[in-house]
């Protein structure tokens, strides 16, 4: 079914036209398979962006922190830190493997992992006699984390850090691109990312050993023989070259793409951000986000009109909206886990929205969104229910 022309999608894929003579091109040389010669080209390719030594490319985010999990030989019996907002993937791949979440909330001044609870987390933990065997630091709408701090406190335990770099690619923490912070990075190329494959991912580290291993475990961990022979379990994992086909062509317009959701983002700060009681998600001191999405917070008690409200009120003028990330602790299939703080994230889900953020939008794209928010607040904020 055709997207539907009139809408304002959240985060659409961004077509670039780069994209076709490379397909073809993977076509015309009959290499469809999860192998290939542009699979090769665009790990090199990422792993270059990326600033790292080598990359392996998956079939999704989720799969490039499944084997991440299985590389630092995590099981059952273990636990593994993870960030409490977050999208469910990195949580679910610990469970993939057997062990047991622990969920750090964040710093509402940031939005990602609160290093002080994390500290906290790990001093206690030390006391039980039982830490975790890694962290999944979640950069979390495009934003990295703060590895200037979470590293070195890793470090005096000897845990290793997996860099969740999902939504952030093209952004930063210093001098350092987002997804090579940690001893893994991860990186998703899903239709709504800042650059797609349609479905893909990628991990990247510069351990060479270790993303060795990883294509093997990618590849159903089939040894170099005539025959199938496996020595370990392995999972099906690869990308098709054609999809590395569409992830070469959309990597050459990386820097464009972020340049426009930042664009974005500041247009909608200089339309609404006049507005009381309206809070965009802060950029941190310490790096500097691709503003993958642009998220706001609604406090209701000065607007007289709740996130949800305004969310149903652009769902009726076509645009599409989002609430911000439920927290994993709060989520059903999650219930009883462990967790350190989580008002902070709790207190987001409640107030926050994600608005359309495209690569694509337009400045009168922009603009509708902003006169519908501000419509929703106004019409509520005069009614008898809106509290004025």
């Amino acid at each position: 079914m055709a997207a539907d022309p009139t809408r304002l999608y959240l985060s659409p894929p961004h077509l670039s036209g780069d994209e076709l003579p490379l397909v073809l091109e993977a076509l015309e040389s009959n290499w469809v398979a999860p192998a290939g010669p542009q699979i090769t080209a665009f790990e090199h390719e990422v792993a270059s962006t990326v600033g790292v030594g080598h990359a392996v490319a998956l079939s999704s985010g989720t799969a490039a922190l499944h084997v991440a999990l299985v590389l630092l030989d995590i099981g059952p019996g273990d636990e593994v830190i993870c960030s409490d907002l977050t999208f469910a993937a990195a949580a679910f791949a610990i469970r993939y493997v057997g062990a047991t979440p622990v969920f750090i909330d964040c710093d509402p001044m940031t939005w990602q992992m609160d290093s002080s609870l994390l500290a906290e987390e790990l001093e206690a933990a030390e006391r039980r006699g039982k830490l975790p065997k890694a962290v999944v630091a979640v950069d979390v709408y495009g934003q990295c984390a703060d590895y200037g701090a979470i590293l070195p406190i890793c470090a005096h335990h000897h845990i290793p850090v997996i860099e969740d770099a999902a939504e952030a690619l093209g952004a930063s923490h210093g001098q350092k691109p987002a997804g090579s912070l940690g001893r893994f990075g991860v990186l998703s190329f899903n239709g709504n990312k800042i650059i797609t494959t349609s479905g893909g991912g990628m991990l990247v580290s510069d351990d060479a050993h270790a993303i060795a291993r990883g294509r093997v475990l990618a590849a159903q961990s089939r040894e170099d023989t005539a025959h199938y022979e496996h020595s370990s379990i392995g999972y099906n994992y690869g990308l098709s070259n054609v999809l590395a086909a569409i992830g070469r062509g959309q990597l050459r317009h990386l820097s464009e793409r972020v340049a426009a959701r930042r664009r974005n983002f500041e247009r909608y700060r200089s339309l609404l951000g006049d507005l009381g009681g309206l809070a965009f998600m802060p950029e941190a001191g310490y790096g500097r986000s691709n503003r993958w999405l642009t998220c706001v917070t609604l406090d209701p008690g000065e607007l007289g009109v709740d996130r949800e409200a305004v969310r149903l009120a652009l769902e009726a003028e076509n645009i599409e909206a989002r609430p911000v990330l439920k927290p994993m602790h709060l989520q059903p299939v999650f219930a009883g886990s462990r967790v350190r703080g989580g008002s902070a994230g709790a207190r987001l889900f409640e107030r926050g929205l994600c608005l359309p953020s495209g690569s694509s939008l337009t400045d009168a794209d922009v603009e509708r969104v902003s006169s519908a928010v501000r419509k929703a607040i106004g019409e509520r904020a005069r009614s008898p229910a809106g509290g004025r």
